[in-house]
């Protein structure tokens, strides 16, 4: 993607620190021994640096609930804060802010590569929208061209990253299934087994990796 190309869009990452319900699934993937909390901010403040590092992009937090101060403490200053619990609301803002394209991004994928979020932009060249597709089911990030197309936006009412069969149920709304096209899968760290995708080889991660120090990957 050239400079000149970018010149003519304006490209936001934004991460979704979503808190889920008192029902233990937030603390799924966290190892014995290690507080939900730090757990929870270290992957978010991962995956919040690989937007921040990206070239030509404008990183952006998202939070669900509103009202997440240990959240924003993780951002650069001047970075961009969303406060929706949707993700046509949350596309409709970064619109609002400027944005003609954006990837929503789970905030517990803390060594995606960012290849990955730049082969999504490419696909928005040909396509309204582009997924990067989760291990076990769901959407790791979702990239649309904004404002959203009136069959996204009636998609995203009823699916979310973590909908099992989120992609599918994405195509099966549009036009025709070409209008979402899928680039590289990738993994979320939503339970203990998932540590196991860590590669302590790979660059990045560096606040789970501490976090994680001594402790085995693969059970």
């Amino acid at each position: 993607m050239s400079e000149a190309t970018v010149a003519r869009r304006s490209l936001y990452v934004a991460v979704l620190a979503a808190r889920k319900d008192d029902d233990g699934d937030d603390a799924a993937a966290v190892p014995p021994g290690v507080d939900p909390d730090e757990f929870r901010l270290a992957l978010l403040e991962d995956t919040y640096e690989i937007a921040a590092g990206l070239d030509l992009v404008t990183p952006a937090l998202v939070l669900d609930p509103p009202d997440q101060p240990d959240a924003e403490a993780i951002t650069w200053p001047g970075t961009p804060v969303v406060r929706e619990t949707t993700l046509t609301g949350a596309f409709a803002a970064l619109h609002a802010l400027g944005a003609t394209e954006a990837v929503l991004l789970a905030a517990d994928a803390p060594d995606l590569p960012g290849l990955h979020i730049g082969k999504l932009f490419r696909a928005l060249g040909h396509a309204p929208a582009s997924a990067c597709q989760a291990d076990g089911g769901g959407l790791v990030a979702l990239a649309a061209r904004l404002p959203l197309p009136d069959w996204l936006d009636g998609a995203l009412r009823e699916v979310g990253l973590d909908t099992p069969d989120a992609l599918a149920r994405l195509r099966a709304a549009a036009p025709r299934p070409g209008l979402v096209p899928q680039g590289p899968a990738w993994h979320r760290l939503r339970t203990l087994d998932d540590l196991g995708f860590l590669d302590p080889g790979l660059e990045g991660w560096e606040n789970t990796r501490a976090l994680l120090e001594g402790r085995p990957l693969r059970t």
